[in-house]
């Protein structure tokens, strides 16, 4: 497998509170190839965020992806990815790095925002996780 489209989301309830993420990994056809839905513990909502992205890349190479078109809902780890704002906060500098280091291994690798209306299958498998007894 090339290409892969992954769609991430991380939720917190609570800020930091209960945890989880959401994450779908796509061929190009729009096919489903493996997702995403479990509970990460008490985080915040951007540690969250980054633990999506990071479990997302972590299967998408297990699966044999070697690029990697990533789409998120945050737009402030967007941008960090991006370059365009720097990592302030202590505890996000280790998944950023994290995520840098996934991303590296990769022949290919963008990140985009998208709005939270376009990322709904994410989205939901995040709160399933969260909602789950």
């Amino acid at each position: 497998m090339k290409k892969v489209i992954i769609c991430t989301d991380g939720a917190a309830r609570g800020n930091p509170g209960p945890a989880a993420i959401g994450a779908t990994i796509k061929d190009e056809q729009d096919r489903l190839l493996a997702s995403i839905s479990r509970c990460i513990g008490s985080t915040t909502n951007n540690q969250a965020e980054y633990r999506a992205i990071i479990a997302a890349l972590e299967k998408a190479i297990s699966l044999g992806a070697r690029e990697v078109s990533l789409k998120a809902d945050s737009e402030l780890v967007v941008r960090q990815l991006n370059g365009q704002y720097r990592v302030k906060n202590q505890a996000l500098i280790p998944l950023y790095q994290q995520v840098k280091n996934l991303s590296g291994s990769l022949a290919g690798f963008t990140i985009a925002y998208i709005p939270r209306a376009r990322n709904a299958e994410a989205d939901s498998l995040a709160n399933r996780a969260l909602d789950a007894p």
